[in-house]
C-alpha cells in the first residue's frame, strides 16, 4: 500500500472519506475502512475514526436541516423535496430511534437531515446516529477480518 494510505495519514484518509460520505455527497466509505484494516491498520484506531468522522458527517446533515431548509427550493440545495418527504414518512412512523440506521444507503442522509427539520435534540442524535455508525462499522471490520484482512 502507498505510504500515502498508511499509518496516520491512512487514518486522516479514512475520516475525510467517512465525514464526506456521511454529508449529502454520494461517497461510501467502507472500501477503505476494509482496505486500511487489510493493511494492518490498527482495528480500533481505524473503527474510532470510521465511527466519529461517518457521525460528525451526519451531524452536518443534522445542522442543514436545523437551519438551512429555507434554501430548500434553491436549485443547488442536495436534498429534492421528495426525497425529504420520504425521509420525513419514514422518521414519523419510525420516530428518533429510526436514526439508528441513518448508516444505511439512499435513505440515512436525508433522514439525518429530517432529524434536523425536526429538531430533534443534538445529544440524542449523536447517541443514536453514532451507536448504528460504529455498530455498522464494527461488522464491516469483523467481516474483514473474516475474510482474511
Amino acid at each position: 500500500m502507498s505510504e500515502a494510505f498508511s499509518g496516520e495519514q491512512g487514518l486522516l484518509w479514512v475520516f475525510l472519506v467517512g465525514f464526506l460520505s456521511a454529508t449529502l455527497l454520494p461517497g461510501g466509505s467502507e472500501a477503505l475502512v476494509v482496505a486500511q484494516s487489510c493493511s494492518g491498520q490498527v482495528l480500533w484506531a481505524l473503527w474510532l475514526t470510521a465511527s466519529v468522522s461517518n457521525t460528525l458527517g451526519s451531524f452536518v446533515n443534522w445542522g442543514m436541516g436545523r437551519w438551512l431548509l429555507h434554501y430548500e427550493t434553491r436549485r443547488w440545495f442536495p436534498v429534492k423535496p421528495h426525497q425529504r418527504l420520504k425521509a420525513e414518512r419514514w422518521f414519523a412512523r419510525w420516530g428518533k430511534w429510526s436514526l439508528f440506521l441513518a448508516w444505511l444507503p439512499v435513505v440515512g442522509d436525508p433522514l439525518t437531515l429530517v432529524a434536523g427539520v425536526l429538531r430533534v435534540h443534538w445529544l440524542t442524535f449523536l447517541l443514536l446516529v453514532g451507536a448504528g455508525k460504529a455498530l455498522r462499522y464494527a461488522v464491516v471490520l469483523g467481516l474483514a477480518g473474516l475474510a482474511g484482512c
